[in-house]
């Protein structure tokens, strides 16, 4: 009897400490939990592949973009060594909660998700536009009633359209549509739009302004918008030490002119200098 007693104290001891550790690996990275074979802390930012010019792999098969290149002057700041984790967009809650990856940095909406992840502040002002081809005779979102129109799967425009949050007009539009098509990434989405398999794609307004200026002029972006919104660093809910890291490092570059520098360089791919709003004096909640 004492030995079972003795052995009953073991297996439950053994139980609470791997139970521990599971909520310890769960509860996302704070900074210095994660090292590379060398040693060196490492942030991993979680990001749509196919987001340019947020996020995206370029014609030398690198992973390139506005955010991955903030992230990338974060780590610098802080030592980390930065790493570039692709994710499915459907999937990203599965990958921060279970400690893949540290932040999703990715034109990540914050409005309608502010009580689901630890956030820093805003940094870009963003709206919901309508990409046609330019001949199709659409010229405003009264157009679109009768029409085929796609938006990415879980994405701001869909939330827009048809969210809890949505407006009501937004919503009478939506319920306009012949069809409102969901689909995994905007090449696809550009590519039923070039073959007539759709007749509008509803996007963020810097994706739009980087599809249309590379795919020349067969495409055009509506004046009128669904929406606007406010992109931030999502973390896991209550990592604030991470959160506040990064938060304090984005201050500091607000500060000296960095980030609007690298507002410049992606000038050309669709960032507007005009659409950064982070306020470094600004606490993050």
């Amino acid at each position: 009897m004492k030995y079972t007693k003795i052995l009953t104290a073991v297996l439950s001891a053994a139980v609470m400490t791997a139970a521990l550790a599971g909520c310890g690996a769960k509860d996302g990275s704070k900074s210095g939990d994660k090292k590379n074979s060398k040693g060196e802390n490492t942030f991993t930012v979680g990001f749509d592949a196919e987001f340019p010019p947020y996020g995206y792999k370029d014609d030398n098969g690198e992973y390139v973009g506005f955010d991955l290149s903030l992230a990338e002057e974060v780590c610098k700041r802080n030592d980390w060594e930065l790493v570039k984790q692709p994710i499915d967009w459907d999937s990203k809650d599965m990958e921060l909660s279970s400690g893949s990856i540290d932040c999703i940095w990715n034109g990540f909406t914050i409005n309608g998700r502010e009580d689901a992840y630890t956030w820093t502040t805003p940094y870009v002002d963003n709206s919901q536009v309508v990409v046609v081809k330019a001949d199709s005779g659409i010229e405003k979102l009264a157009d679109l009633s009768g029409k085929v129109v796609i938006v990415q799967a879980d994405s701001s425009a869909l939330h827009a359209l048809t969210g809890d949050d949505a407006s009501d007009d937004n919503k009478a539009l939506a319920a306009s549509f012949a069809d409102l098509q969901q689909v995994g990434d905007y090449n696809s989405a550009f590519m039923n739009l070039d073959s007539g398999a759709a007749e509008a794609v509803c996007l963020d307004y810097g994706v739009a302004v980087y599809e249309v200026a590379n795919r020349g002029s067969d495409f055009k972006i509506l004046d009128e918008k669904i929406s606007t919104e406010q992109y931030g660093v999502g973390f896991q809910k209550g990592n604030t030490e991470l959160r506040d890291k990064v938060q304090s490092t984005l201050a500091e570059m607000a500060k000296d002119g960095t980030l609007e520098k690298i507002a410049d360089e992606w000038a050309d791919k669709g960032i507007d200098k005009q659409s950064i709003c982070f306020d470094p004096d600004a606490k993050a909640e």
